[in-house]
Parts: structure tokens; sequence; C-alpha cells
């Protein structure tokens, strides 16, 4: 019984982070952020440019209503931003603790490849 409550929390852990990370994602890389090249409209700029047929000068002024929210946004984040990494890093220790050796190798494949995303994402910002 107490196995199987464990492994409950462990899900809800576990879903709890990957929700978490997906939301951080959509936010930053979808409403606050430039394109993936940086320098670029974002997704949700150039859909409501074009939904609302926004003219050259409104165009301009949601831009620089974005880029406001995207550094307060950041402003925000900033000082928790050492907690999210270590709860994301106790996180990964709790994971990689019940993996076989062979599981163990391909999470932390996994894990490299969303933190080498996630390292692309900040210089393109």
């Amino acid at each position: 019984m107490k196995t199987k409550a464990a492994f409950l929390v462990l899900i809800v852990f576990v879903l709890g982070f990957a929700l978490g990370g997906l939301t951080m994602h959509l936010v930053e890389g979808r409403v606050f952020s430039h394109g993936p090249r940086g320098g670029g409209p974002n997704r949700f700029q150039q859909q409501i440019t074009r939904d609302l047929g926004l003219t050259a000068e409104q165009q301009a002024q949601l831009a620089a209503i974005l880029e406001d929210s995207r550094h307060r946004y950041n402003g925000i984040y900033e000082p928790i931003r050492p907690q999210l990494a270590a709860a994301r890093e106790e996180g990964r220790n709790k994971i990689r603790a019940i993996l076989t050796p062979e599981q163990l190798a391909q999470f932390n494949a996994i894990v490299q490849r969303i933190d080498e995303e996630r390292g692309r994402k900040k210089r393109g910002n």
C-alpha cells in the first residue's frame, strides 16, 4: 500500500513538473519573446496583426507593448530562477534514483537535450 501511494505521489510530481515546464515554454516562447532567431515578430504578434488587421502604427505599438511585457515578465521571474532550477534538479535526481542504469543513460540524454534547447532559447532572447 505504501509503495502504491509513493508511486502515485511520484506520478503527480512528474506530471506537475512536466506541466510547469510546458507552461513556461509556452509563455516564454510564444507570448513574451521574439521568434526563434530573435529580432523577428513572434507567432502571437503575427496572429494578432493578421486577425485584427493592424495598421503599421498599431503593429509598432503592439511590438513595444510585447517587448515591455517580456521585460516585466523576466523581471518577475529573475529572483526565483535559482529556486526553479534547484527544484528542477531535485526532481531530476529523484527520477534518477528510480531508474535502471539503461534508463538513467536515456534520461540523462533527454535532460541534456532539454537543457540545450533551454540554452538556445535564452540566447535567442
